[in-house]
């Protein structure tokens, strides 16, 4: 993110404290709440403020100012998953926004209207990826809408991501269409939704050697199988400045790849698709978190990508700003004399002014995915660091944020986390959770997952945490399943995981970061997310099955966005939540652990 200079930063300061001084009024803009805060500047000399949510939420204005009463904003949906068997690619979410001089989702490009707000609160939806096809011929799901706003004016909605195409299947319509499979004869892809995304496209019909079209991006048509080579590659996502300003374009909504009987699988779209994958590679890819990326196709061995999740950002300009970063990337803020870096996907921080001293370090690695069936463990919380008098020199200097781990199928274990990085220093992906069926084993990571319980008695034991070992410790053991069955809860950052199907407890952020700005609601929507007592939670273990137990933390309510565990016969596992490094709940198509983030705080 570009910096205010310290020349522009003391002549905004100066120019107002005279203003005020002498009486005249002062332009203001709103005063609101939600979602992760990001302060940046725009030619020719506005500041603006982004809210940025990765998961549901409020947009709360409290004051309007005189500045305008309106504000901007881009709506990207889930992506939609990827189908199986010579399967299309999942479609990009649907990407919507009214941001002057952006370019709009779809072919014709059409701009939003703009969008009035008064002293009221609004509800921000962001959609779910769709999961990806599991069975042999199974399009993958649509991804979930995102919405922003709610009854007068009219809500802003992105369209889900499309679902690829499973084996001899059309690809579906949605926020960008998905692709479709090996077909007999040619069958169609999905199309887009106007002013949001472009179609998908059709499959290959090359008699056993069958290969799926790309899913459908925000910037471009999913690209079709090229004759004898690799399934059709993803179309292009569209990127926008809305989230992290001026020289910091994020590309969204990109089409997954198709899936391939031979030969390679067709590449994700830019914008977060997924690869899709074949015989020959690359591995199976679901669309990234927070991007609306569309899932990856597979061919008939491998289970298909699942979409990215949504994100939906709201931007107005305000007055001013009296601090001054020091460093570029991520979404900056400033709060308690502290300018704040948050990063939600991996990103490289800059050193401009440096180097800098004294840095406060939060590492939170993805969570583990649940594990399998109703006797499954919880996902384990990623690893979670927080370190003081951390130094960092001129960059850029790569700050790696890590996904969740995938849920497990087929009856088997959940994936770990991935690490996330900063500054010399990681913090491990939380284990996986435990699946139903031997020889499965919950895995070790920040904080391990859950084992499994099973019909014949056995009880297998948690995954361990703190694995490698740091000091302070970065995590939990999970649980241990037990024999009715049911499985154990995956370890927290705070606490293990219990047997009882409770997730480990998670952890508060420290008091740096809690800008009230940025409070999460009752269920998410800012940093962190609520806890068993308070906000700002992170790294919650995941819930095991078989009765719904919580997740990070005493039960009954899910916290510090942990997965819930699900119960047999119908009640699916939750996953956990965006940027919380929460474990994933056990039992279900859903369960995936969440993302990590990282923050980087130096004084002003």
């Amino acid at each position: 993110m570009a910096p205010l200079t310290s020349g522009i930063a003391h002549l905004i300061t100066t120019f107002f404290s005279e203003k005020q001084r002498r009486g005249v009024a002062v332009s203001q803009g709103l005063t609101a709440t939600g979602g992760v805060i990001s302060d940046y500047t725009s030619p020719p000399g506005a500041v603006y403020r982004a809210h940025v949510f990765t998961s549901s939420g409020t947009f709360a204005v409290t004051a309007l100012g005189n500045l305008g009463d309106t504000v901007e904003y881009l709506v990207v949906s889930g992506g939609g998953g990827g189908g199986k068997w010579a399967a299309g690619g999942g479609g990009g979410g649907g990407f919507y926004t009214n941001v002057s001089g952006a370019t709009q989702g779809g072919p014709s490009g059409t701009l939003g209207p703009a969008y009035p707000v008064s002293v009221a609160s609004y509800t921000v939806t962001v959609g779910a990826g769709g999961v990806g096809g599991s069975t042999d011929g199974a399009n993958g799901a649509k991804g979930g809408d995102s919405i922003f706003g709610s009854g007068s004016p009219n809500p802003i909605t992105a369209t889900g991501g499309g679902s690829g195409g499973g084996y001899n299947n059309a690809g579906g319509s949605g926020g960008s269409g998905g692709g479709g499979a090996h077909p007999f004869p040619s069958i169609a892809a999905g199309t887009g939704t106007a002013n949001q995304g472009y179609a998908g496209s059709t499959g290959n019909a090359g008699g056993n050697n069958g290969r799926g079209g790309g899913g459908g991006g925000a910037g471009g048509t999913g690209n079709p199988a090229p004759g004898p080579g690799p399934a059709g590659p993803g179309g292009n996502g569209q990127s926008s400045v809305i989230a992290e300003g001026p020289g910091n374009a994020i590309t969204y909504a990109g089409g997954g790849g198709g899936g391939a009987d031979l030969g390679p699988g067709g590449t994700g779209g830019p914008g977060g698709g997924g690869n899709g994958t074949g015989p020959t590679g690359p591995a199976v890819g679901s669309g990234t978190y927070a991007t609306g990326g569309g899932g990856g196709g597979c061919g008939n061995t491998l289970i298909s990508g699942s979409g990215g999740s949504g994100i939906v950002v709201v931007r107005y300009q305000i007055s001013q700003i009296t601090a001054t970063a020091k460093a570029t990337g991520g979404a900056i803020s400033y709060y308690g004399g502290k300018t704040i870096h948050t990063f939600t996907s991996t990103g490289d921080f800059n050193v401009t002014t440096g180097p800098i001293s004294n840095i406060e370090l939060v590492i939170v690695a993805g969570g583990g995915g649940g594990g399998d069936y109703y006797g499954g463990g919880g996902g384990g919380a990623g690893g979670y660091r927080s370190l003081t008098g951390v130094s960092a020199s001129p960059g850029p200097n790569t700050v790696s944020v890590g996904s969740g781990g995938a849920v497990g199928r087929s009856l088997l274990a959940g994936s770990n986390g991935a690490n996330s990085s900063a500054l010399g220093y990681t913090s491990t992906g939380g284990g996986g959770g435990d699946g139903y069926n031997p020889p499965s084993s919950a895995g070790s990571g920040g904080s391990g997952g859950g084992g499994a319980g099973t019909d014949n008695g056995n009880r297998d034991s948690g995954g361990a945490g703190n694995t490698p070992p740091v000091s302070p410790s970065q995590g939990n053991p999970g649980g241990s399943g037990f024999s009715q069955p049911g499985g154990g809860g995956g370890g927290g950052a705070g606490g293990a995981g219990g047997p009882n199907q409770t997730g480990g407890i998670g952890v508060q952020l420290p008091t740096t970061f809690q800008n009230p700005a940025s409070q999460p609601g009752p269920s998410g929507g800012g940093l962190g997310y609520p806890g068993s007592s308070g906000y700002y939670w992170v790294a919650g273990g995941g819930g095991g099955a078989d009765n719904g137990g919580g997740g990070g933390g005493p039960s009954p309510a899910p916290y510090a966005g942990a997965g819930k565990g699900g119960a047999h016969p119908a009640i699916s596992g939750t996953s956990g939540r965006a940027n919380s490094g929460s474990g994933g709940g056990a039992y279900g198509p859903d369960g995936a652990g969440g993302s990590g983030i990282v923050l980087i705080a130096y004084p002003s």
